[in-house]
């Protein structure tokens, strides 16, 4: 073969090989390039917690946070895994929050009473 050959062999191989590539599955994005949607974030953080990750979870939905501030159920979330997790006055802060974008969000209503609810009970238990 001469030096001219293997060109002229490339070209045609290229040739004869694009439609093949035309027809070839797309390879999905990396999950870097994936968008992250408050949605994702908050999904992600409920299944942290499932998983018993719950500094995970608490990362996940504070990153909801700062995507859309103004949403108020990133705040019920994020105050949700601070009630799992025991930590009352930080969760019912974050259901404050929530109800400072939406006053009348039942969310964070029904999560403040059951906050008040615990803390009565345990009152209630530790004057007996």
């Amino acid at each position: 073969m001469t030096s001219r050959t293997i060109p002229t062999l490339l070209a045609l191989m290229t040739v004869l090989a694009a439609p093949a590539l035309a027809k070839a599955p797309k390879a999905p994005k990396p999950a870097s390039e994936q968008p992250v949607t408050v949605d994702g974030l908050l999904a992600q953080a409920r299944a942290a917690v499932t998983r018993g990750d719950t500094d995970l979870a608490l990362r996940l939905a504070q990153s909801a946070i700062v995507q859309d501030p103004a949403r108020p159920g990133s705040y019920i979330a994020l105050g949700d895994i601070y009630a799992d997790a025991g930590q009352a006055d930080y969760a019912r802060s974050y259901y404050n929050a929530a109800l400072n974008i939406d006053p009348q969000s039942a969310p964070a209503l029904k999560a403040l009473s059951a906050l008040d609810d615990a803390r009565t009970s345990k009152t209630a238990n530790a004057d007996k």
